[in-house]
């Protein structure tokens, strides 16, 4: 079994593209989880599944065109603007990795985020890929930024 939980806010444009990619993916071996901005109400779920990877997904301002994904090392979360939620994904990835065999953090290149904004076709097709990519079970193929 392996997760994904998707983290962001509907009403802040690009910020929703966590939850964009956990609604959509319907693959084999996979649990998605839209977790909105509380992932960490969802901690139980997940540890129950005892899942062997959990990736997480979250819009980060990374410098990159809008819709560019890459994985994000932890350690490098406090560099990198990520959406707003209440608990630092860094943190919540280390927790994770106390029961699941391996936590990957993958952000998309926002454009907007702007209260009230929709999301912009580059960052829902980055969307799409992402799914396509665990859909091949390829995201060791995704560079880290």
């Amino acid at each position: 079994m392996n997760i994904l939980i998707g983290v962001g806010n509907d009403m802040r444009g690009d910020d929703a593209i966590g939850l964009y990619v956990a609604r959509r993916l319907k693959c084999k071996g996979w649990l998605a989880i839209d977790c909105g901005t509380a992932p960490e109400n969802f901690l139980s779920v997940i540890r129950k599944a005892e899942p062997e990877t959990v990736v997480i997904v979250d819009s980060a301002e990374m410098g990159l065109k809008p819709g560019d994904i890459r994985k994000i090392p932890k350690e490098k979360i406090g560099l990198l603007t990520l959406s707003t939620h209440s608990i630092p994904l860094s943190l919540l990835a280390e927790y994770i990795e106390n029961f699941a065999q391996r936590v990957i953090i993958v952000g998309i290149q926002p454009a907007n985020m702007e209260f009230g904004s929709e999301m912009c076709d580059a960052v829902k097709k980055a969307g799409e890929t992402l799914i396509k990519i665990i859909e091949r079970s390829a995201v060791d193929e995704i560079k880290e930024v």
